[in-house]
């Protein structure tokens, strides 16, 4: 019997004559393709599949590995981004931590009043600062996106300052000063008689011959805004100290002569309670313009003054004059480090 099937066919014949048919596999039946481009056909398939399978493979593999790795933030030298609080908490605890242990330290309300008038103009502020001390880096850092520049009198103190934080940026700069203590009275005597010309409120002190006016600083330090100045240099403890009635002066002029930036300025003036930062504060910074004070910290804002004005103070007290020896002396005891 012919048969176009893959099975062989049998027939048994039984004695009752029933044929019956026996269909047996034939697993080597193949049927023949007279082309023969059957296995050419077959093979061309297995490599269209193996292709697109290593394609969902290789993208899914490329989305799995770009869905599960962060991208990296990248925080450029200009980046603007304010000081994160904790930061600012735990670079206060660090610098009140020994204060303690010595009078000339900076108590813990005396820093955070100057570093809540830095959080006020940040995240850029410029930040001038006379007088290098304990707290010079805690200050550059508070101050971290602006600008924050430190004159001090001692060229040792700065080359050292400069070297043990070389990756800070510091910007510090030594200067001369000419005043000392003794001469205070004398001083400001003759800088309120040139009130009207070289000892005038507003002006450019690069130009100025007045005694107390700093004239020798960096030319550009006289032409950026500066949004807060703290005092607390150069020393004033004895009668032949400096004393700090040229940077006092110099802040009142500096935050009244700006043209840029806002219209007001944070001066604070440290050791306030002692006669010559006092009696200095009241004539070129003004009791009108004190908002507090704080344990020996004095704290003033003063504004800018479009013309030409010839009086620093609206209110113009008297202050006294008279430097005793005896304050003198108890200022040497107790601020033997300032």
């Amino acid at each position: 019997m012919k048969t176009t099937t893959a099975t062989t066919t049998t027939t048994t014949t039984t004695t009752a004559n029933t044929k019956l048919i026996l269909l047996h596999p034939s697993s080597n039946f193949h049927k023949p393709n007279p082309n023969g481009h059957g296995g050419a056909a077959s093979a061309s398939h297995r490599l269209w599949l193996l292709f697109f399978f290593t394609f969902f493979t290789l993208a899914f593999a490329l989305t799995l590995f770009n869905t599960t790795l962060p991208n990296p933030t990248t925080i450029t030298p200009t980046s603007t981004i304010p000081l994160p609080p904790s930061i600012a908490d735990a670079l206060l605890h660090y610098a009140i931590s020994s204060n303690t242990s010595s009078a000339s330290h900076m108590s813990l309300s005396e820093i955070t009043a100057i570093s809540t008038a830095l959080n006020h103009c940040s995240p850029r502020c410029n930040f001038l600062v006379f007088g290098l001390t304990h707290e010079s880096l805690l200050w550059h850092a508070l101050n971290l996106n602006g600008r924050t520049v430190f004159l001090d009198e001692s060229e040792f103190l700065i080359s050292k300052f400069e070297q043990s934080h070389p990756h800070h940026g510091i910007e510090a700069y030594d200067m001369s000063f000419t005043t000392n203590v003794n001469d205070f009275k004398s001083l400001l005597s003759v800088t309120k008689s040139q009130v009207q010309n070289e000892c005038r409120p507003v002006q450019n002190l690069l130009f100025s011959d007045c005694k107390l006016g700093i004239n020798d600083m960096p030319n550009h330090i006289y032409q950026v805004p500066w949004d807060v100045i703290l005092v607390d240099g150069p020393r004033g403890y004895s009668p032949t100290s400096p004393g700090r009635m040229a940077p006092i002066f110099t802040a009142g002029v500096l935050a009244r002569s700006k043209r840029d930036g806002g219209a007001k300025t944070h001066v604070f003036v440290h050791d306030f309670s002692r006669e010559v930062e006092k009696i200095s504060s009241e004539e070129f910074l003004c009791q009108e313009n004190l908002v507090q004070t704080v344990d020996f910290l004095g704290h003033f804002v003063v504004e800018k003054v479009e013309d030409d004005g010839f009086e620093y103070c609206r209110n113009s007290t008297s202050s006294s004059l008279s430097l005793s020896e005896s304050s003198g002396n108890e200022d040497v005891d107790d601020d033997e480090d300032d």
